[in-house]
């Protein structure tokens, strides 16, 4: 059935509300995928019309981040002026912030940005939670009757396509349940916004405009996409990105998160691959010698030579950056045959007259020659456009070859004429969705069609877990390593990722569970969750590393590697004791004394156990002193994959991190306000950065205080 083609915003929910009645479950995608500008109309109608029964289904609501007033917000709202420019927020997530949610509406989502809701009733009550892979599952059985979609249009080897763009993660599994619900009489209809500025993706993004019940295209829609800034890179994250990327095997598979240590991961591979000799240098400063068995077995730290191939829910863009740089860069093929002749080494990039033998040797072809083998092997290169299937039979040209792979004279025709010369379709990153920050979003667009098709963006069905295809699946993920992140970890090897033992959710479980699980699974592969050993607090710092803790995200029996800034502990198949005693030497060793205590009253480790003495240094200032030592140098930088800052806001938001730091102590402040109050500073210089923060004149003791610190940490930077 054709799609109905709308232009007008009101007359297509018109036409979605005749169809479907008032009683709407929406299903929309997570994160840049929501079509805004029909969403908020939807929910305008339900707000103004109380007969409306609304349920949006959703996750990763973005609005434009709010900034406290003062100096933050002079900082950072020209900032955000500038990035969010254009850019259309959910409405419905205003009202879910200020708890202003209709009765007639509810507003339930699977993840939530991190720690945003915290203090929202409303959002923590109508949380859904449930693994990524669970999603399309749980809408149909929530009973969505309408799933929306921004999508972009384009063409692609002579035909239009519409593409699912950043979101094929729920989508591309949800399709075949809707249709399967439509076959049943279930009225559920699809819409698709189109949006120009969302970056056309090929391969499984691709889908027929009939896919669409309604198609909603207006240039006035094609507004900007959703685009976070990079966060800076702390000492903590580069130490902790050290050690995990020194167990990244060349030839294997990589999966990372969004967000700082995700990025710390991206830049030592880098460092890796660019300044090997430095890159030795700094991982045996932060202690690699204490793993050195456990690198020489799953990891590598020589530079990439074979490449790695990403198969990751987020395509984030750290994994730009490894393409970019000739890292991300091994191919794998949608066809388990194909990939396991490339694994063997029995096939490569270049196609022999020989690989047809290897294709009849390992049953590519069966026992006879079939069409949809044909056309599969041509699909990937190997015969070439002169071979053709037609009157039940394989043809070279006009003349028939039969059907017998066992035909000496068959075979001998294919390879002197039937051959292709490169082998297709080989895919170096398999994603779900993608969210990044504008020049990401740029060099997706600006791709050329061979650098797009060798991007697949997919459904988490197939990049999550292993069910869809597990023997293909393993063959492509060889020596996978998941790399996650999470807030606390308990002395048993337990991870405490989404939410805290009170109950509330700081995030969700998102993927991380199913990565977690299919490690556990594939030959080879390893789970490597990484947390910070500590976190400041109102009363100090407090240890991330616990003895128990009354929630957990990663179960005990899942536990495998756990990375600190202070090294690695490898836990797969150990001991209790010995999971202990390793989780205390990544420990910050201001809290490993109560740790093992707690640990020896529990008759967990002997009593008369002591910490290795090179563990007993874990100390925050001699760690983030080695990352600082290489800072003067040029290495690890605060955003080490560029930024939206300018130089001037990069110095600016330093001063302002320093300022806070002081005022956080009463006599610091004190002591700092003494000897600066009557100090003079060199305007002239100060000058921008004064303009730029509105802070040239003074009208207030406050407003002077602030200036006389400002001018202080910009003159201790050598800015003045």
């Amino acid at each position: 059935m054709a799609a109905s083609l709308f232009t007008d915003l009101t007359e297509c929910v018109d036409k979605i509300i005749q169809d479907l009645g008032k009683e709407i479950t929406l299903g929309i995608p997570l994160g840049i995928g929501k079509p805004t500008q029909l969403v908020n109309e939807l929910y305008r109608r339900a707000k103004e019309d109380k007969t409306i029964q609304l349920k949006i289904i959703t996750a990763l609501s973005l609005e434009r981040p709010a900034t406290a007033p003062g100096l933050e917000s002079k900082f950072l709202s020209p900032v955000f002026d500038r990035i969010f420019k254009g850019y259309v927020g959910p409405e419905y997530a205003r009202d879910v912030k200020n708890q202003c949610v209709p009765e007639n509406v509810q507003v339930s989502e699977f993840f939530f940005k991190s720690g945003s809701m915290m203090k929202n009733d409303y959002a923590q009550q109508n949380y859904i939670s449930c693994n990524y892979t669970h999603v399309s599952r749980d809408m149909i059985d929530l009973g969505v009757n309408l799933l929306a979609q921004q999508v972009c249009q384009g063409e692609y080897e002579g035909n239009s396509y519409l593409s699912l763009s950043s979101n094929t993660d729920v989508t591309f599994d949800l399709l075949p349940l809707i249709r399967q619900e439509q076959a049943r009489g279930k009225n559920i209809k699809i819409v698709g916004q189109i949006n120009q500025q969302m970056p056309f993706m090929l391969n499984d993004a691709l889908c027929e405009v009939d896919e669409f019940d309604y198609v909603l295209d207006n240039p006035s829609y094609y507004t900007a996409l959703f685009a976070p800034p990079n966060l800076p890179v702390s000492p903590t994250d580069f130490a902790i990105g050290l050690h995990a990327s020194a167990l990244v095997k060349d030839g294997g598979t990589l999966q990372i998160g969004i967000g700082s240590m995700g990025d710390a991961i991206v830049y030592n591979c880098l460092l890796r691959q660019q300044d090997n000799a430095t890159y030795k240098e700094a991982l045996k400063k932060v202690g690699a010698d204490n793993y050195s068995k456990l690198i020489a077995k799953i990891g590598e730290t020589s530079s990439f030579d074979k490449g790695l191939y990403g198969s990751s829910e987020m395509f984030v863009n750290g994994f730009l950056h490894l393409i970019r740089n000739n890292i991300v860069k091994r191919k794998v093929y949608d066809n388990y045959h194909v990939q396991k002749l490339v694994n063997e080494g029995t096939l490569s990039d270049t196609i022999t007259p020989d690989n047809l033998d290897d294709f009849v040797g390992i049953g590519f072809f069966r026992d006879t020659f079939h069409r949809k083998e044909v056309e599969t092997a041509k699909h990937f290169g190997l015969f070439n456009d002169r071979i053709s299937w037609k009157e039940h039979q394989l043809y070279l040209d006009d003349t028939p070859l039969g059907i017998d792979p066992g035909n000496l004279d068959t075979i001998t025709r294919l390879k002197a004429d039937g051959m292709g010369t490169k082998l297709k379709r080989g895919i170096i990153m398999h994603g779900g969705f993608f969210l990044g920050p504008n020049d990401f979003y740029d060099a997706l667009r600006n791709m050329t069609e061979e650098q797009k098709e060798e991007i697949c963006m997919t459904s988490v069905g197939h990049v999550n877990q292993l069910l869809i295809n597990e023997e293909l699946a393993k063959e492509q993920r060889k020596d996978a390593r998941f790399i996650n992140t999470g807030l606390m970890a308990t002395l048993n090897g337990a991870v405490v990722s989404d939410g805290l033992e009170n109950g509330k959710i700081v995030s969700g479980v998102g993927g991380q569970y199913n990565f977690v699980s299919m490690a556990h699974a594939l030959p080879g592969a390893r789970s490597i969750l990484l947390v910070r050993s500590y976190r400041s607090g109102p009363n100090g710092d407090v240890s991330n590393i616990v003895y128990n803790y009354g929630h957990i995200t990663i179960p005990r029996h899942l536990r495998d590697i756990i990375i600190t800034e202070y090294g690695v502990a490898d836990l797969r198949g150990k001991t209790d004791c010995q999971v202990m005693k390793a989780m205390i030497n990544v420990a910050d060793s201001r809290f490993q004394p109560a740790l093992l205590e707690e640990a020896k009253k529990n008759g967990k480790i002997p009593q008369d156990y002591t910490i290795p003495s090179q563990h007993l240094s874990n100390m925050p200032e001699r760690f983030n002193g080695i990352i600082e030592a290489y800072r003067k140098k040029g290495l690890f930088p605060p955003l080490p994959l560029g930024t939206d800052f300018t130089d001037t806001e990069l110095t600016i938001g330093a001063c302002l991190k320093q300022m806070k730091a002081i005022g956080a102590s009463k006599l610091t402040l004190a002591q700092t306000l003494f000897r600066v109050w009557n100090k003079d500073y060199n305007l002239e210089k100060a000058k921008p950065f004064l303009d730029r923060m509105d802070m040239a004149s003074t009208h207030s003791t406050k407003e002077k205080i602030e200036q006389k610190l400002f001018l202080d940490r910009l003159e201790a930077g050598g800015n003045l």
